[in-house]
């Protein structure tokens, strides 16, 4: 935790909704083990698909780590999005 900061955890439930459960499932796959193998030192994140919704959960630390979960949760959704297009 950040020193002097009231902060204790940051959690949030982030739903990200697709055109169809097709692209939500392609994008699930795509991203899940960026999901399972990124580095959880201040912070963890899941990842559940939900017909066309993918649904992340994050609890961090603090604010710091929390902001870095979901750069990178958006990161890797929108690069999967971007070559999915690419190969259609």
């Amino acid at each position: 935790m950040i020193n002097d900061s009231p902060l204790e955890r940051v959690k949030s439930n982030i739903v990200v909704e697709f055109e169809n459960s097709n692209q939500a499932n392609i994008i699930y796959e795509a991203i899940l083990l960026e999901f399972e193998t990124a580095p959880d030192f201040r912070s963890s994140m899941t990842l559940k698909l939900d017909e066309s919704n993918i649904l992340i959960d994050i609890d961090a630390e603090d604010s710091t780590s929390f902001r870095a979960s979901v750069n990178s949760a958006i990161k890797w959704i929108k690069l999967a999005l971007e070559i999915n297009n690419l190969t259609n």
